[in-house]
């Protein structure tokens, strides 16, 4: 079931409390991602930001500050922010993987090119880092600042591991950690912050913002094997077909055989990949339990999150954010 089905889902919910707030947010997207001079930046941006992208992490900053009391606008920007940062790094990503579909639509790259894809990126960067310094807060610039060089290098030790099937489970999560969880935890972490709140509660909001993002990551990756292209915007087996090394792969290649070794090295090393192959993949994961494994490792990931909202102050976004992480992992039960 896609996460935009029912209104009682966790995000729908939230996104009804912050009706207001995402609001704004969403006007001073389309304001800050105009170009006087480049028509194609809008162009571009408009064609992602309006794919119906779940805005799930500008409405963490835009809950957390909500939960910690915050009382002002500066909340609205860091969200736009954490959208910009969030967009310019699909932009990028849809060139590195060479991507034909996100959001269940033709990506950028495929409908303009890949130099467009990769300038207007660095056009949102440049305007992410225009906003994040607006509010005056130097911890705020810290982290998000932080948040998106830790994604750039993410993002690189994929590429630089790519195909590699000795990757092990500790640079997977390294490279989860980087390219996904980063922008959660920064994105949680900016509203305590923002709202003056003591290093406990913004604590608190890291653990939560990291561990729903492994989390995310992980359903994501399992999703590729067993969901359905309406619900992922992409192909079954693109990750196969596109060589990733996944933790389901990573840890069926741990187990596996002389023989299934071979055939991962052939299909994933040398991307010598041919008719059946991704079936046998699929097999091999079943054999293995692997993502079975993949889907218990991500619920300790959201069992971690939760715990931390403990510290946060008792509000209702408080179990929302506890559905929320929940919800991440039932969407691959």
């Amino acid at each position: 079931m896609s996460l935009d089905t029912v209104i009682a889902k966790p995000h729908d919910r939230l996104r009804e409390l912050l009706a207001d707030d995402l609001g704004q947010v969403n006007a001073l997207i389309q304001s800050r991602m105009a170009s006087e001079h480049a028509p194609r930046i809008p162009e571009v941006t408009a064609h992602l930001v309006e794919a119906g992208g779940k805005r799930i992490r500008p409405m963490l900053t835009l809950a957390c500050a909500r939960l910690c009391g915050y009382v002002g606008d500066d909340h609205v920007k860091l969200a736009a922010t954490v959208e910009f940062i969030h967009t310019a790094t699909l932009l990028h990503d849809d060139v590195v993987d060479e991507s034909a579909r996100r959001r269940g639509r033709p990506t950028a790259n495929l409908l303009w090119d890949n130099k467009s894809s990769v300038l207007v990126g660095d056009y949102l960067f440049a305007r992410a880092f225009q906003m994040m310094v607006e509010p005056g807060n130097l911890q705020v610039l810290d982290i998000l600042s932080n948040a998106a060089a830790t994604i750039a290098e993410g993002e690189v030790l994929q590429l630089t591991v790519a195909t590699n099937i000795e990757t092990s489970e500790a640079t997977y999560l390294q490279v989860v950690r980087g390219k996904t969880a980063a922008l959660f935890e920064a994105a949680c972490k900016i509203g305590g912050v923002i709202s003056e709140r003591d290093d406990t509660v913004v604590r608190a909001l890291a653990t939560y913002g990291d561990g729903l993002g492994v989390a995310f990551q992980m359903a994501d990756d399992l999703l590729d094997w067993g969901g359905t292209s309406g619900v992922i915007g992409k192909n079954i087996g693109d990750d196969f077909r596109e060589r990733k090394l996944t933790l389901p792969v990573i840890r069926a290649i741990a187990a596996a055989s002389d023989d299934e070794r071979a055939f991962w090295a052939r299909t994933i090393g040398k991307g010598q990949q041919k008719d059946g192959d991704l079936e046998r993949a699929m097999g091999l994961l079943q054999v293995h339990g692997t993502l079975e494994s993949t889907r218990v490792e991500a619920i300790a990931h959201v069992a971690t999150a939760k715990a931390a909202l403990a510290d946060l102050p008792e509000h209702p976004i408080r179990g929302m954010l506890s559905d929320l992480a929940d919800y991440v992992v039932e969407r691959i039960n």
